[in-house]
């Protein structure tokens, strides 16, 4: 009711995975780093949700869900693990909770990612 025609998206997660929050604050604790994922959405209610669903689905780690600041309101999430399979699967059913949103821009999985990318995103 407050935002009004504002409103863009909104959802409720009920028992939200424990990474989530420390990945919007930018504070988790990344221990396993071979593959990346990234899933890139319009909206920032959908990139949570993608963001939860990929770390309930596989074993990963959530680096980073950034939230429209300074993305033309767009977000994405990024993931590691040091099973790329991990990764795939978590990727795949993150776009697949939010697939009949028409919002994923992009996704991307990088196996054997490089040192240097692991410096600029952890």
């Amino acid at each position: 009711e407050i935002a009004g025609h504002s409103l863009i998206d909104k959802f409720i997660i009920p028992n939200v995975h424990e990474q989530v929050v420390p990945a919007i604050l930018g504070t988790n604790d990344i221990k396993m780093f071979e593959s990346v994922g990234i899933i890139e959405t319009f909206t920032v209610a959908s990139c949570v949700r993608a963001a939860d669903a990929a770390a309930k689905a596989a074993k990963i780690e959530l680096i980073e869900i950034r939230l429209a600041k300074g993305l033309g309101g767009k977000s994405f999430v990024t993931l590691c693990s040091d099973d790329v399979g991990a990764v795939r699967s978590a990727v795949n059913t993150g776009c697949e909770i939010i697939k009949d949103e028409g919002v994923i821009i992009e996704r991307v999985i990088i196996p054997k990612a490089h040192d240097a990318l692991k410096k600029t995103l952890v």
